[in-house]
């Protein structure tokens, strides 16, 4: 089996993971604006606010994660008697795989982070937290809490945010519980003394973590390899993961030292990643996963999330197009994605501010007609949609003869040509949802239909779109193709 095989059997599998995740959760607040001018009142950039989101943060944000990949979780956190905690709790109960315990301290409040952000720079954060350590009796609690989770689990993570639900003792105590009962302990440190994970199966620094931990210079493989087996002889850590950004991911266990490539093609947003890495090692673990290949499925899915806006997250079709990406024969693969990211990448285009077409159709037998009305729309916009129809889809509106290509290769030939940036199956007769979802600037189609005969026009016109109708090459048709090979 090769690489690529077995990383794509262990994607499948990851639904059948089960973890417990323990740490300072909080909420992620992100206020998306415009900047054109610069305040009267002081020498500061005037954000005109466009859209807002919150969502869960910290090591909420690793049980997002790791619901998207389809794994169970069992979540032991601390939240304020506060709307922010309340807020917590309402987003919890909309994953069902998490099964939560959220303690509750009145002396608190819960975490908030906000961000400013104009196009894809970001502005200001403002923290509003409580960093100490939680009631005694609160702590006891988030002990008792995990360690009885411990028994339906196959790994375990420790979200250390440094906002007080893992003070003291209380990740040497897990810890020692996870050792005791032969699972797996993924850390995501925070600080400089790392002897508080003493005992931890992985960790997970940053370089610039990793530096200030081990006091060490960490610019080369070499120095980055030093550093890490000091933490790990010092601080008594089994594997050390070094997350590099652009220089991808050093995984330094006792005996063995694996460098892995920078995954990212386009990176728009950092925030999270960290989160993503631990969540998919822990999922991957869960599952009895080789830890070289549990680090290979998390340096895929940083590499989705930096591609993304916001703290975002990676699903396992996202994961698995980018294993199938490394030994694909043509880069125009790449293209073809599934609704949900599709979605994902099409928010991160529309954050840089490219304007977004979109057009339509079966695409059966490709003909210069087809080229040109590709190229007339994209020159029009800044990425260009391409809604594909299914096999299925095709069949009921041509005939049980059709399509004469299947939808892979009529995908595959789209995504081949330089006018196209994403291309997207739908089932459906029409593609009326995929434009809902996807709400392009401006919708193309061909000169031969009205704006009112066009399927989702009304849609993109009430948003404030634009319809653009195409002159049609003459003399091209893929029925009249059929036909004269028929003859």
């Amino acid at each position: 089996m090769t690489m690529s095989a077995s990383l794509a059997t262990l994607i499948n599998q990851l639904k059948d993971g089960r973890v417990l995740c323990v740490g300072d959760v909080m909420l992620d607040r992100f206020t998306y604006g415009e900047v054109t001018r610069i305040s009267a009142e002081a020498p500061i950039p005037v954000c005109r606010v466009a859209n807002e989101t919150i969502m869960l943060g910290g090591a909420g944000n690793v049980v997002r994660n790791l619901a998207a990949l389809g794994a169970a979780i069992e979540f032991v956190t601390v939240v304020g008697a506060d709307e922010a905690g309340d807020q917590v709790n309402d987003f919890l109960q909309t994953l069902s795989a998490v099964k939560s315990c959220l303690l509750i301290d009145a002396s608190r409040q819960t975490t908030i982070k906000d961000r400013f952000i104009a196009g894809v720079q970001q502005l200001l954060r403002v923290d509003r937290e409580s960093t100490a350590p939680v009631d005694g009796d609160i702590a006891a609690q988030v002990r008792s809490r995990a360690e009885a989770a411990l028994a339906g689990v196959g790994a375990v993570v420790v979200s250390d945010y440094g906002k007080g639900v893992l003070a003291g003792d209380a990740i040497k105590y897990l810890t020692g519980k996870a050792r005791e009962a032969g699972l797996p302990l993924i850390v995501d440190p925070k600080g400089h003394d790392y002897t508080r994970y003493a005992g931890a199966f992985l960790m997970t620094p940053n370089r610039l973590e990793l530096g200030e931990a081990s006091r060490m210079p960490v610019e080369t493989d070499d120095e980055i390899i030093a550093a890490a087996r000091h933490i790990a002889a010092s601080c008594d850590i089994e594997n050390v993961l070094v997350t590099r950004s652009s220089d991808g991911m050093t995984l330094v266990t006792r005996d063995q030292v694996h460098h892995l490539p920078p995954e990212a093609r386009e990176v728009f947003d950092v925030s999270g990643a960290g989160d993503t890495v631990v969540a998919t090692l822990a999922a991957a673990l869960a599952i009895g996963a080789p830890l070289l290949d549990a680090a290979r499925l998390a340096n895929a899915a940083a590499g989705i999330v930096v591609g993304k806006v916001g703290t975002a997250v990676a699903y396992p079709e996202d994961i698995a197009e980018a294993i199938r990406r490394q030994t694909l024969l043509t880069p125009g693969e790449a293209k073809i994605l599934p609704l949900v990211p599709a979605l994902d990448r099409i928010a991160a285009w529309r954050q840089r501010g490219d304007r977004i077409g979109f057009t339509n159709g079966c695409f059966d037998l490709i003909h210069p007609g087809h080229v040109a009305l590709l190229a007339k729309s994209r020159a029009a916009c800044d990425r260009l949609i391409v809604g594909l129809n299914a096999d299925s889809s095709v069949r009921r509106l041509k005939g049980e003869t059709r399509p004469v290509q299947n939808e892979a290769s009529r995908a595959a030939v789209l995504a081949s040509l330089e006018s196209v940036d994403l291309v997207v199956l739908f089932a459906e007769d029409t593609p009326v949802v995929l434009i809902g979802a996807i709400k392009p600037d401006l919708l193309a189609k061909g000169a031969d239909y009205t704006i009112d005969q066009v399927v989702g026009a009304d849609l993109v016109l009430a948003q404030g779109g634009k319809i653009l109708l195409v002159d049609l090459e003459a003399g091209h048709s893929t029925t009249a193709t059929i036909a004269r090979l028929t003859k």
